[in-house]
């Protein structure tokens, strides 16, 4: 990986995001405010809820991921509001349709119409104007599949995503069945990209579901980008079960080349301990940010509060972006990160999400081997 980013002819820093779900949308909404050229890579794997009908119903690839992308990345202005809303609306009645989202019928139909959800996914993209392009890891049918420690086989991203058998059993390794391939677009993204973005999301079922992919290790291995892996704020229950975050960089280090990661990004903002004691009476923990850990498991660790706690800890669209953008101009170097674009200019309802920290927006470099914070250290 290079130890640096190239902007030097004053275009954007294409920066990749690959994953899934809630997490894909959380950061895709922040980046989209910067000045920054937007691509998401989204699983393939989803087997559960409206995706998963549809699914067995229609044999296409799921739409639920893509769907969460297009929605974080439609346009922010009045204008759109309404659309914004349609595309996530959520039906609660009628034979057929109860539970069904009108942007996975949507994306179902274009799929039907054009002959594959690829096709689909750019036809969608340009009548919703998204701000960036989301591109499937691989258009190969395929389910997620783990195998246990003890040899135990769970089949169908739904049996991992809210494990019911066997939850005490540490998972050993993750593939699919049959092998998927990625998508040429997908590994183009990949290896043109500046900065490629792990995560937020679940570990397996979001993030490793891409990974796991045939043909994406080596799509790190040939591309100059920065990696940088978001790290999660909580352990999950039959997935991360007593994860620290060292933990966590190493499973993603497991599935990718060696040398391939480059930075982990950790929260550093304080959580009060009502919540703490919260997520643990639900099979949960917060993440332990063990530094010395990850130091050796990476070259450049990085922590920010970028955190936002609420009734749940989520991390925050704004502040990810921010840091992520900091790292960017970082990396870049010091000529170069004068004339990189900083965030494009927003409404004050549109910059400040959330509830706000003291030390939002204080400039920290990210040293090499080592961790720079403000909090929590």
């Amino acid at each position: 990986m290079n130890a640096c980013v190239g902007t030097q002819d004053g275009s954007l820093p294409r920066v990749v995001v690959v994953g899934g779900g809630t997490g894909s949308h959380t950061i895709l909404t922040g980046l989209k405010r910067q000045a920054v050229d937007l691509t998401a890579i989204v699983a393939m794997t989803d087997r559960g809820g409206s995706s998963g009908r549809l699914r067995d119903e229609f044999g296409h690839l799921p739409p639920g991921d893509v769907r969460q992308c297009m929605v974080a990345l439609m346009p922010e202005e009045h204008s759109s509001l309404l659309l914004r809303q349609l595309f996530s609306y959520r039906f609660a009645q009628g034979e057929g349709l109860d539970g069904h989202s009108f942007g996975n019928l949507f994306i179902t139909a274009l799929t039907e119409i054009t002959g594959g959800i690829d096709r689909a996914i750019q036809e969608a993209g340009r009548i919703l104007g998204i701000k960036g392009r989301v591109i499937p890891v691989t258009l190969t049918k395929a389910d997620l599949c783990a195998r246990l420690v003890d040899g135990t086989v769970l089949k169908g991203e739904d049996k991992l995503d809210v494990r019911e058998e066997k939850t005490e059993v540490p998972i050993d390794y993750v593939y699919t069945d049959p092998r998927a391939y990625v998508s040429t677009e997908a590994a183009r993204a990949i290896e043109e990209a500046d900065v490629v973005i792990l995560g937020p999301g679940d570990l397996y079922t979001s993030v490793i579901a891409n990974l796991v992919v045939e043909g994406v290790p080596e799509a790190f291995r040939r591309s100059a980008a920065k990696t940088i892996f978001v790290c999660n704020l909580a352990t999950k229950r039959g997935e991360s079960d007593g994860f620290r975050a060292s933990d966590f960089v190493r499973t993603i280090a497991q599935y990718l080349t060696p040398g391939a990661l480059d930075i982990v990004l950790l929260n550093s903002s304080p959580v009060p301990e009502n919540l703490r004691l919260r997520y643990e009476s639900e099979g949960s923990r917060l993440v332990e940010t063990d530094l010395e850990r990850c130091r050796a498991l990476v070259p450049e660790v990085v922590a920010r509060p970028v955190a936002s706690v609420g009734t749940l800890l989520r991390h925050h669209p704004d502040r990810l972006a921010d840091a992520i953008m900091e790292i960017i101009r970082s990396s870049a170097g010091t000529t170069e990160r004068d004339s990189l674009p900083t965030r494009e200019s927003s409404d004050p309802a549109e910059t400040c999400r959330g509830d706000t920290s003291p030390n939002e927006g204080v400039p920290l470099p990210a040293f090499r081997g080592g961790v720079s914070s403000t909090v929590g250290q």
